[in-house]
C-alpha cells in the first residue's frame, strides 16, 4: 500500500517536470501525504496519513503535520465509489470524530453510508493557527485583527482541506460526480463556507446545527468588511462556480444559529439551491431525537445528487414556512423551506432541457408533523446545466404542464420562470432557446 502511494507521488512529479513547470509547482505536484497505520475499524478499512503544508497554501507554521483518514466501503474497493467528506464540530478532533462511528445516535452526520468511501479531516492539532476551518467562528465579527480570516479568498487551512479532497479522488479513483461534504457545528459551518464555494467539486452539502454562518457569507461575497449585507449585484459570481445542493437544519432554540436569516436571504437572492429544516431541537446531533421536533430532516435524498447533472431551484414558494430568524428563540413551531419539492432531469442537450418537477406525496413523505400542499406555487431557476448554454438577458422559451411563455435571463445568464404551479402529478418542465 505504500508503494502504490510512493510511486503515484513519483508519478506527479514526474508529470511536473515534463511540463516544465517552475520548481515552486514542482514542488507543490510532489506533495504527498504518507501512510502511518492500517487498521480494521467497524468492519471496514481505515487508514491514517499524516502530511506537511505546501508553500502555496501560506501556512502560519510551514513546519505544521496534519493528519486525516481515509475509510474503506465495507465491502470492495474505494474505485469508482462516491466521497463522504467529514468536518468534525469544535469539540471534536479527527480521531474523536471517527470513534463517534461506533454508536448510533452519537453525531449521527459523521456515519459514512457502508459503501461510501469517506475522508475525516482535522482542525484540532493545529487549533493556534487555523481554528474554525480557517475561518470566522459563529459570532466573530470582520476587523483589522482577523482580516486573513474574513473577506473572499480561500485561508490556509481551507487549501489544505480541499487539496485533501482532491488528492483522495484522484489517489482512489473516486466518482468525481459524487463527492459529499457535511459537518457538525464547527464542521457545519465549514460545510457552508467550504462547500458552497466549492460546487465545482461537491455535489451536495449537508450541515447539521452549523455554529453560524460568517464562513459561508464571507467566502461566497454576501458581506462586506464590516460584516453588512452586500448588495446581490456586487456579488463577485463570476469568480464563483455552480453551487451545490445544500440541505441545512439549524435548531432555533440554538444560540449557535446567530445570523441565520443572513444565510437564507442570500441563497434566495443568488437563487441558490436549498433545502432547510428547523425546531427547537437546540444543538443536537442526534437523528432520532431531532426527528421527533422536525421528521423531515432525513426525507430528502442528498446523497443520490450528481455534480454532472442539472437541477431546480425553487425559491418563493408558498408553502415554505416563515423563517424564524432573527428572532427564532421566540419560534416553538418547526419548519421547513422547499422540503416538499422532487425532481428528475430526462435529458439535457445543446438545444433544450428537460426535467421532470412534482410534490412529493403525503403516502411517500409519511410526515407526522407536516401537511404536503397538493399544489404549490414557486420560482423556478434550472443550474448546473451540463449542454445548454444561456447569455446574459437572452430570450428563451419554456412550457410547463398547461404553463408555457417566454422569459428573459438574467445579468448571469440564469433563467428564472415565475409562479410554475407544482403538484403530486411529475410534470415536464421543458427549456429551449
Amino acid at each position: 500500500m505504500k508503494r502504490r502511494h510512493f510511486n503515484q507521488c513519483l508519478a506527479l512529479s514526474a508529470a511536473s517536470a515534463f511540463l516544465g513547470k517552475i520548481s515552486v509547482h514542482a514542488q507543490a505536484e510532489s506533495w504527498c501525504p504518507k501512510l502511518t497505520s492500517t487498521v480494521q475499524f467497524t468492519g471496514r478499512k481505515l487508514e491514517w496519513f499524516t502530511h506537511g503544508t505546501k508553500p502555496e497554501w501560506g501556512a502560519k507554521d510551514p513546519a505544521q503535520k496534519d493528519t486525516f483518514a481515509i475509510l474503506h466501503p465495507k465491502t470492495g474497493t474505494p474505485k469508482g465509489r462516491p466521497l463522504y467528506v467529514v468536518l468534525h464540530s469544535a469539540g471534536h478532533s479527527v480521531q474523536s470524530c471517527l470513534e463517534c462511528t461506533k454508536t448510533k445516535g452519537n453525531h449521527d452526520i459523521y456515519h459514512a453510508p457502508d459503501d461510501f468511501c469517506a475522508l475525516y479531516v482535522d482542525c484540532a492539532a493545529n487549533r493556534g493557527t487555523d481554528w474554525w476551518w480557517g475561518a470566522l467562528s459563529a459570532r466573530e465579527m470582520p476587523n483589522e485583527q482577523n482580516a486573513e480570516k474574513a473577506g473572499f479568498e480561500l485561508s490556509p487551512c481551507e487549501k489544505r482541506v480541499m487539496d485533501t479532497v482532491n488528492w483522495t479522488i484522484q489517489t482512489y479513483g473516486i466518482d468525481p460526480n459524487r463527492v459529499y461534504l457535511c459537518g457538525n457545528s464547527m464542521g457545519g459551518s465549514g460545510t457552508l463556507g467550504l462547500g458552497l464555494r466549492h460546487g465545482n467539486v461537491f455535489a451536495a452539502i449537508k450541515a447539521n446545527v452549523p455554529a453560524g454562518i460568517m464562513h459561508a457569507a464571507s467566502r461566497m461575497g454576501w458581506i462586506n468588511e464590516k460584516g453588512e449585507a452586500v448588495p446581490t449585484e456586487k456579488i463577485p459570481f463570476e469568480k464563483l462556480s455552480e453551487p451545490p445542493i445544500c440541505v441545512d437544519y439549524s435548531g432555533t432554540n440554538d444560540s449557535w444559529s446567530f445570523r441565520h436569516e443572513l444565510l437564507f436571504d442570500a441563497m434566495k437572492r443568488c437563487r441558490y439551491p436549498m433545502i432547510a429544516y428547523w425546531g427547537n431541537y437546540g444543538h443536537a446531533n442526534n437523528t432520532e431525537k431531532i426527528c421527533q421536533v422536525n421528521d423531515l430532516i432525513e426525507s430528502f435524498d442528498w446523497l443520490s445528487i450528481r455534480k454532472n447533472e442539472a437541477y431546480p431551484v425553487f425559491t418563493n414558494a408558498d408553502c415554505d414556512t416563515k423563517v424564524p430568524w432573527p428572532n427564532a428563540e421566540k419560534s416553538e413551531e418547526p419548519g421547513q423551506i422547499n422540503a416538499f419539492f422532487r425532481w428528475q432531469v430526462r435529458s439535457d442537450s445543446a438545444n433544450s432541457l428537460e426535467m421532470d418537477l412534482w410534490i412529493i406525496s403525503n403516502e411517500e413523505l409519511k410526515s407526522k408533523i407536516f401537511q404536503v400542499p397538493s399544489r404549490a406555487k414557486a420560482d423556478v431557476s434550472p443550474r448546473r446545466l451540463q449542454n445548454l448554454r444561456f447569455h446574459p438577458n437572452q430570450n428563451v422559451s419554456w412550457r410547463f404542464g398547461s404553463q408555457s411563455g417566454t422569459a428573459k435571463t438574467d445579468a448571469q445568464g440564469l433563467l428564472t420562470l415565475r409562479d410554475l404551479t407544482l403538484t403530486n402529478e411529475k410534470q415536464t418542465l421543458k427549456i429551449w432557446k
